[in-house]
């Protein structure tokens, strides 16, 4: 099974609030991206954001130029569904994210809680790192959260990477400055307890994409 039937495979047998990731309110990426002080004109791209609620947060708030990427159809049409006529205001891609056709210089935040640590391929990270590149402004914003050194060695029956935050601020090199970095307990569920670490980093001016 691929990393997309798998996927789809979770979201279409699984009720969302009922996978070990699920956050009633994702409040650590919120605050982030408060922090950023950009306005609710910014430009921002969930990268995995599938089912996740950040996306009625933000548009709760105001956020008017919002993005869900997602490999799973399924995920994503459980969003659309819970925002009902508010989802005509966010572009929703389905997508590999590793794959997918992003414009350049799109986005001033880049989030992504999740999905980075699946890409246990040093192949895929390089290519979403470069998609970073690529979609991302010069200056701007990526959020990235993965599971600690300390999280589950495992998600979903899948490997994961591990990271504290000065490898994962590696993973994407010296043209990001890291700003901040956070750990974060999530309680799933089931009653369990997951170790996060959340990177808060900014794109160099100098990394300019022109195509």
């Amino acid at each position: 099974m691929d990393s997309k039937q798998h996927w789809e495979q979770v979201y279409t047998t699984k009720a969302s609030d009922n996978v070990s990731w699920f956050q009633e309110r994702a409040d650590q990426s919120l605050t982030l991206i408060r922090h950023t002080e950009l306005g609710k004109d910014a430009a921002i791209i969930d990268v995995g954001g599938g089912a996740s609620t950040l996306v009625d947060d933000l548009v709760a708030e105001g956020f008017a130029d919002l993005s869900v990427l997602d490999l799973s159809s399924a995920a994503l049409d459980v969003a659309k569904r819970r925002l009902g006529k508010h989802a005509k205001a966010v572009q929703w891609i389905a997508g590999d994210i590793t794959q997918t056709d992003l414009p350049i210089n799109r986005f001033d935040i880049w989030h992504d809680r999740a999905v980075f640590h699946f890409l246990t391929n040093p192949t895929d990270r390089q290519a979403y790192v470069a998609q970073v590149v690529r979609a991302v402004k010069p200056n701007g914003h990526i959020i990235v959260a993965t599971f600690a050194e300390d999280g589950p060695e495992k998600c979903s029956g899948l490997p994961v990477m591990r990271y504290n935050p000065n490898t994962l601020h590696a993973a994407f090199g010296d043209n990001f400055t890291l700003v901040s970095h956070q750990k974060e307990s999530h309680n799933t569920p089931f009653g369990t307890v997951q170790q996060f670490v959340y990177c808060y980093c900014r794109k160099s001016l100098a990394l300019l994409e022109n195509g």
